[in-house]
């Protein structure tokens, strides 16, 4: 479908200092949980975001300096050249598809314990760390302030020859400068301190000094906050932040602005809606003529051009919803707005830094699975043979599953007991403050409604004779799971009731269900997420006196996690909602609940008419063990596979359940060794010179022959990179470069995977310099037309090919596993061409295929 013509502001091509971004939007820095850990993840999926066309992708906060180090929480780094090289990987991948990439140089001071380096952490002061470690930073003297800036300087250079198009100085979020710029906090005496010109002065030199570093290479951009303190939400509380922000405006060639609270910044959906930073904005472009980008929570494409038109922001700052939806700026561009998958402010996103683990999303089940389980958000495999599917329940593992299995292309039928879609999802949207959550099920309702291969059936609750009269090849059942009335003592599933007495006691279930409670009533939470919370909100809108117990020394403890913790409890505060914590629910006789102190045991009363219960929930299963006893308890002996996935498997959130659907549609003809399911981002050791003899394999092994052959074929790779690469500047349509780079990487990926060997051998090959300028050469002497180009190679491919097997069939047993990815790639280059030949849409699958498994 042809662009909205309404949307064309959003693909105007933006100057940024010596950088043009091609459109306008821009993927701010934003954090993933995988960082300097795990360099393969994050560049595969910084990767799909340039494929779904953002103009402008950024890293996570890069460390300068061991003594800025965050873990748990990961960030990226630039402390030396391996920190080039594994983001180079990254620039490298997000500039095949145009976009420019940006990094953000971090120094956390007061923020930062440094519990992983161990080092001395600065700050302006000898201050306390801020979020509650028991150390303190060293106060910089000038010297340590000359040091602060050797170290920003050298990350910048890094930052340049790693690629990256904009540099950041970072300003803000509590950080080291942010500290040297309030006026609270910087107390100095000297040249650093006092005034707003001395409090700024160091991050004037350091917007200088990175603009020296990187020359005409990169843009320089500042992240800095247009309030100066926390406020009620949407009031700024300026101060003489627009001072400041006018002495600075001139100096960098981009602005990036957010605010103080950062619990609004980041805000979930149910306190915070789109465009919530707008009101922070009404200065900032009057005062300056340089680039501006702000965040928002940005779904709506009139929402963003109206941000443009109006002068608040020239560049659409997004992180969660380009999270949720990769290719958000390309299906607007394609005319195909309907199918965005809007974000819904869960968080669960954020949850991966909070945790220390990849990021996710409940909305795309495929962020962070990028290169461990080869996943993209918009392509799946074909299905893999004629089989039907019968999947039993419509909630989001349900729905999830029915969608990608549709896109598959198999036949699914859709049974649902009740006459609506959702399960849980719109029954918790219709909660106070949740109704964003009903995007989960619009976006796959929407796309599931398209497919003609799939089909839905509503109010049709099946038994186990019902699911084997559908003859479906496959079933998998998605029915859920209910809110228990009981609690879980540590051991077991126990009964508040007192003995001998039927108190009113219900669950989360019952309130979604409309059985409102009379008289004071008690929110018992043992779940500790967001429900426990919106379910005392919903009975005291009510006009019901509430209390909210919990066993936790929380609320809702579990929520600091999505950074919304701070804002439930301050909301049922100011909504009069008693707060019992680190209080558990021994028994309710119907007008009094006995609590437990969960340090000393000690026990209190508490008057209640009515208890709820938001505690775990229990499986709805009963189909499952219907179809298994009916198969005399081996299920392998039904006519058709039987599988549980979602609630209906192991309660949990909905990102799981959605998740769940998808790895099901994904793997229903794809087996995946239940040992070894994924691949590990990680160093191995048997790869490193004091490894190697970890390996167990013995150069003895190996022929002259062999070894001769196995250095000539690696650098051919190296060779080959470099002669795609060259083929791929001389193509004149976009595609076709696109496709020649993708080459490319084929060859570097499979040099970087046999390298070992040569390790191993100790072989040395010639230098990659004169290799790449070979290869070039090489490039030069092709057929300058696409056509006759790609059938010279379909005449010498499959002769590469049987070269490669024939290197197998010298090599020690050992080797062989590094070996068939050798082949492998010359066998995908080979499927590649074919597809080509015969026009295929998708020609390029085997080589994607191939750097995701490293098989053809």
């Amino acid at each position: 479908m042809p662009q909205d013509p309404r949307y064309n502001p959003l693909f105007q091509p933006l100057k940024i200092g010596p950088v043009t971004t091609k459109n306008r939007f821009f993927q701010v820095p934003h954090c993933t949980g995988m960082g300097h850990l795990r360099p393969r993840m994050l560049a595969d999926m910084r990767e799909v975001k340039a494929e779904g066309g953002w103009g402008v992708v950024c890293t996570e906060y890069n460390s300068i300096h061991p003594s800025s180090d965050d873990l748990k929480h990961v960030s990226a780094s630039l402390w030396n050249d391996s920190d080039v090289r594994a983001h180079r990987l990254m620039t490298d991948k997000i500039h095949a598809y145009g976009a420019l990439a940006g990094a953000e140089l971090w120094y956390g001071g007061s923020r930062s314990a440094n519990l992983m380096t161990r080092e001395v952490a600065l700050d302006l002061d000898s201050m306390p760390n801020v979020v509650g470690h028991p150390f303190q930073t060293r106060a910089m003297d000038k010297s340590d302030i000359k040091t602060f800036r050797r170290w920003h300087r050298n990350a910048a250079i890094r930052a340049r020859d790693a690629g990256f198009d904009l540099v950041y100085v970072y300003a803000t979020h509590g950080y080291l400068l942010a500290n040297f710029l309030d006026p609270r906090r910087n107390t100095r005496g000297d040249e650093y301190g006092g005034s707003m010109e001395n409090r700024t002065r160091l991050v004037r030199e350091l917007i200088e000094e990175t603009k020296d570093a990187v020359g005409d290479k990169c843009a320089v951009a500042v992240r800095f906050a247009a309030d100066e303190q926390i406020g009620k939400d949407g009031v700024p509380i300026t101060g003489e932040r627009r001072d400041m922000f006018e002495m600075l405006a001139p100096l960098p060639d981009l602005w990036d602005i957010n605010i103080a609270d950062y619990i609004v910044e980041m805000g979930v959906s149910r306190f915070t809606k789109e465009a919530a930073l707008e009101p922070y904005m009404d200065f900032v472009k009057s005062v300056t003529d340089k680039p501006v980008v702000t965040v928002g929570r940005f779904t709506s494409p009139d929402a963003m051009v109206s941000q443009i038109k109006r002068g608040v922001t020239d560049l659409i700052g997004v992180a969660r919803p380009s999270i949720a939806d990769p290719f958000l700026p390309a299906k607007i561009e394609g005319g195909d707005v309907d199918s965005i998958r809007e974000c819904i402010g869960c968080n669960i996103c954020y949850s991966g830094d909070s945790l220390g683990v990849p990021i996710r999303c409940t909305q795309n089940p495929t962020m962070g699975e990028e290169w461990r389980k080869g996943w993209h958000p918009e392509k799946i495999a074909a299905k893999g043979s004629e089989a039907s599917v019968l999947v039993v329940g419509a909630g989001p593992a349900g729905l999830e599953a029915t969608r990608a299995l549709g896109k598959r292309g198999y036949k699914v039928m859709l049974a649902e007991a009740t006459q609506t879609l959702g399960g849980r999802i719109p029954r918790e949207a219709a909660l106070p403050g949740m109704s964003e959550y009903n995007r989960v099920l619009a976006y796959r309702e929407q796309q599931i409604r398209q497919m003609p291969n799939v089909d839905v059936y509503l109010d049709s609750p099946l038994s186990a004779k019902d699911v084997h009269e559908v003859g479906a090849d496959h079933v998998v059942l998605a029915t859920g799971a209910s809110w228990r009335s009981e609690r879980y003592d540590g051991n077991r599933y126990v009964s508040v009731a007192s003995e001998g007495t039927t108190p009113t006691i219900l669950t989360a279930d019952d309130i979604m269900d409309g059985k409102i409670p009379d008289g004071p009533t008690i929110v018992y939470d043992e779940d500790g997420y967001y429900l426990g919370g919106v379910i005392a909100e919903k009975i005291r809108a009510n006009g019901g006196a509430v209390t909210y117990v919990t066993p936790a020394d929380a609320v809702s403890q579990w929520a600091e996690n999505t950074s919304e913790r701070w804002k439930i409890r301050t909301h049922m505060m100011r909504l009069g909602i008693g707060i019992e914590l680190s209080k558990s629910l021994q028994s309710f006789d119907g007008t009094v609940a006995t609590l437990a102190c969960e340090y000393s045991g000690d026990q209190t009363t508490l008057a209640a008419a009515s208890v709820v219960m938001v505690t775990y929930r229990k499986t709805n299963d009963d189909l499952y063990h219907d179809l298994v006893a009916g198969a005399d308890g081996d299920a392998s002996t039904l006519p058709f596979t039987l599988t549980r996935i979602g609630d209906c498997e192991a309660p949990a959130i909905i990102a799981a359940a959605v998740y769940a659907g998808h790895k099901y549609a994904r793997e229903l003809d794809a087996p995946i060794d239940p040992d070894d399911p994924l691949r590990h981002d990680r160093l191995d050791v048997g790869e490193t010179p004091e490894g190697t003899y970890l390996n167990g394999i013995a150069p003895a092994d190996a022929s002259a022959e062999y070894l001769r052959i196995l250095k000539d074929y690696y650098e051919e790779e190296i060779e080959g990179e470099a002669y795609f690469n060259a083929l791929a500047d001389r193509q004149p349509e976009h595609h076709q470069k696109l496709k020649m780079r993708l080459l490319a990487q084929v060859e570097a990926y499979t040099a970087a995977a046999v390298a070992p060997l040569l390790a191993q051998y100790n072989i040395t090959p010639r230098d990659t310099a004169s290799l790449h300028a070979s290869g070039k050469v090489m490039a030069s002497k092709e057929p300058e037309n696409w056509e006759d180009l790609l059938a010279k190679m379909r005449t010498l491919f499959p002769g590469y090919v049987e070269d490669f097997q024939n290197l197998e069939a010298l090599a020690p047993p050992q080797d062989l596993p590094l070996l068939k990815v050798f082949t492998a790639h010359e066998v995908a280059a080979v499927a590649f061409l074919d597809a080509e030949e015969k026009e295929a849409t998708d020609s390029d699958a085997p080589l994607w295929h191939y750097l995701s498994t490293g098989t053809a």
